[in-house]
C-alpha cells in the first residue's frame, strides 16, 4: 500500500523523508517489525514506544509514527501527530481498507452482562441463517472457530485486523463488547458503529478511571459513535443519563427495562432454579421468552439483546426462539457439577454487584447452606483496597459460609489482598475460612458441604489460567470440580 493512502485523513507533520513509498505492515510492538513496515511509538502506562524506534528500524521499519521529537537513521520517514494511539487506530483501519464501514458493527459497553447478551444475540442471528462474528470477554468468534483474546477489545491493529477477517470470511454482522479502556485507549476509535448498547454501570476499574464519573463518561463515548441506534438499560441510574443526554442526538434512542417506562419490558417474571421465564412487550406486540440461566440479571441480559434484534428487524418468534436455544454460556451460573447431594456453579462474577446478584439468584432454590469460594483480582492503591471490603461485605452478607482465597494476585502481595478481604468479611460477621491456593480452597469447600449446599466458585468463570506474579497457569475450575469430585468418589 502507498504511503499516502495510508495517512488519509490523518492529521500530521512530515518532519523528515518521503510519503511516495510503499509500506507492507505496521506495529505498535517492535518485536512485530517487519520490512518496509510502519512503526507507531505509542506511550504506554509502563512502556513508551518512542525507546524501540531504533529496535523496529533494525527489523526493516521505514517509516515511524511519533508524538515526540526523535532522532532516526538518514533515509527514515518520521511523521509527527498529537495522539499516536488515535493515529494507530485510523492508519490500522485505512491499511485494512476500513472494513466496519462494510458491516453492521453492534457495540456493547458497561460493567455487567456484555457476555451473555452477545451470545443472546448470536442465538437470535442464527435463528435465520445469519452468521454473526463476537469480539469480546470470551474470546473472537468467527464461524465456528474461537479466537482468544489478549484483552476484552482488543488493540486497534489487531482489531481492524480481525475486522477484515470477518468481511473475508463473509460476515457482514458483528457484535462486540468495548470495554472503557479501549473507549479510553482509543482502540475502536475510527470503527463505524450502527448500533451502540448499554447494559449498566457499577463499580470496577476505578484504578484507571478513578472516580464513577469519569468510569460513566469513557463508556459514554461508545454513543458518539453510533449511526443508527443507542440501546439502554432504563433501570440504571447511568442509562437513564444517558436516556437524558442521548433523546435528541441522531441516531434512534430505544429502552428496555422492568421497573422504569420502555419501549421493551419484560412482564410476568417468573424465577425457577435453572431458568427465568416472562413476557416481553415491544411497539410491535409481546410473545413469552424462556432463559434457560436463572435471575433477574439474564432478565435484562436477555432483554439487551432483544431490543437490538428488534432494532434490526427480526420477528418475536425468531427471537423467542433464538433466546431459548441458548442453553448455557460458559462461565455464567454454569452448574458444572451436580448430584443428589450437592450442586456447584462456576460464575465470572468479579464486582460487588455482580457477586451480590449472583448470591441473589441462588438463594430462594438453596435448602442448606451457600458457600462462597471467591478472591479478588489484583488491583492498586485506595481503589483496590475499597473493592477487596465491597466484595467481602458482599459475602458476609449474602453467603453462609466464604472460603477467601486467590484471585489474579499478578505482581501484587496476595497476602495483604487476602488480609484486606479477611478484615471486610469479619466486619460483616461472615463466617470464613482463608485457603491461599485457590485449588485447595475449591477441596476445601467440596468437603465441607453438606446435602442441599450450594458452591459458588466466583471470579474466573470461564478463565482457564490464573496469573500469580508474571506466571500464566492453567486453572481450568470446571475440570478441576471434577478432578475432586472423582477423587473423593
Amino acid at each position: 500500500m502507498l504511503l499516502t493512502s495510508l495517512l488519509k485523513d490523518l492529521d500530521y507533520t512530515l518532519v523528515k523523508g518521503d510519503l511516495h513509498i510503499e509500506v507492507s505492515s505496521i506495529a505498535f510492538d517492535s518485536r512485530e517489525a517487519s520490512a518496509n513496515g510502519v512503526f507507531v511509538a505509542i506511550t504506554g502506562f509502563s512502556v513508551d514506544g518512542h525507546h524501540f524506534i531504533e529496535k523496529a528500524i533494525a527489523l526493516g521499519a521505514t517509516v515511524v509514527i511519533v508524538e515526540k521529537d526523535v532522532h532516526v537513521p538518514a533515509g527514515i520517514t518520521v511523521l509527527q501527530v498529537n495522539d499516536t494511539r488515535e493515529a494507530l487506530a485510523l492508519v490500522s483501519a485505512n491499511f485494512y481498507h476500513r472494513p466496519t464501514e462494510q458491516m453492521n458493527l453492534l457495540g456493547i459497553t458497561g460493567t455487567n452482562g456484555k457476555t451473555s447478551t452477545t451470545y443472546f444475540l448470536k442465538s437470535i442471528f442464527e435463528q435465520t441463517g445469519t452468521a454473526l462474528g463476537i469480539i469480546g470477554t470470551i474470546g473472537t468468534v468467527i464461524g465456528d472457530k474461537l479466537i482468544q483474546n489478549k484483552n476484552t477489545t482488543p488493540e486497534s491493529l489487531y482489531l481492524q485486523r480481525i475486522f477484515a477477517d470477518m468481511i473475508e470470511s463473509h460476515m457482514k454482522h458483528c457484535v462486540m463488547e468495548v470495554s472503557s479502556h479501549a473507549l479510553n485507549l482509543k482502540r475502536v476509535a475510527h470503527s463505524s458503529f450502527k448500533t451502540g448498547i448499554f447494559t449498566n454501570l457499577t463499580p470496577d476499574h476505578l484504578e484507571l478511571h478513578h472516580t464513577m464519573e469519569e468510569y460513566f463518561e469513557a463508556k459514554a463515548l461508545l454513543f458518539d459513535m453510533t449511526t443508527d441506534f443507542n440501546i439502554i438499560n432504563a433501570d440504571d441510574k447511568f442509562g437513564r443519563i444517558l436516556i437524558d443526554r442521548l433523546q435528541h442526538k441522531g441516531p434512534k434512542l430505544v429502552t428496555y427495562g422492568i421497573e422504569q417506562e420502555a419501549d421493551i419490558y419484560a412482564t410476568d417474571i417468573t424465577y425457577y432454579a435453572d431458568y427465568t421465564t416472562y413476557n416481553v412487550n415491544t411497539p410491535k406486540g409481546s410473545i413469552a421468552i424462556k432463559v434457560n440461566l436463572p435471575g433477574t440479571i439474564y432478565v435484562y441480559n436477555s432483554l439487551a439483546a432483544i431490543a437490538t434484534a428488534y432494532c434490526n428487524q427480526f420477528t418475536l418468534q425468531q427471537i423467542a426462539d433464538g433466546i431459548l436455544a441458548v442453553e448455557g454460556i460458559k462461565g455464567r451460573l454454569e452448574v458444572v457439577y451436580q448430584d443428589e447431594d450437592t450442586k456447584i456453579i462456576v460464575d465470572f462474577a468479579h464486582t460487588e454487584d455482580s457477586l451480590e446478584k449472583a448470591l441473589k439468584t441462588i438463594r430462594p432454590f438453596t435448602k442448606g447452606k451457600i458457600i462462597l469460594v471467591f478472591g479478588v483480582y489484583a488491583s492498586d492503591g485506595e481503589s483496590g483496597t475499597e473493592k477487596r471490603r465491597a466484595m467481602a461485605k458482599v459475602a458476609a452478607t449474602f453467603a453462609d459460609f466464604s472460603v477467601i482465597t486467590s484471585d489474579n494476585p499478578k505482581e501484587q502481595d496476595n497476602n495483604l489482598i487476602i488480609r484486606e478481604i479477611i478484615e471486610g468479611v469479619e466486619a460483616y460477621n461472615g463466617a470464613y475460612e482463608a485457603v491461599i491456593d485457590r485449588r485447595d480452597a475449591i477441596a476445601f469447600a467440596i468437603d465441607i458441604s453438606r446435602k442441599d449446599d450450594v458452591i459458588l466458585i466466583a471470579g474466573k468463570g470461564h478463565e482457564t489460567s490464573q496469573i500469580i506474579g508474571k506466571t500464566e497457569i492453567p486453572f481450568n475450575e470446571s475440570e478441576i470440580v471434577r478432578e475432586i469430585k472423582l477423587k473423593t468418589m
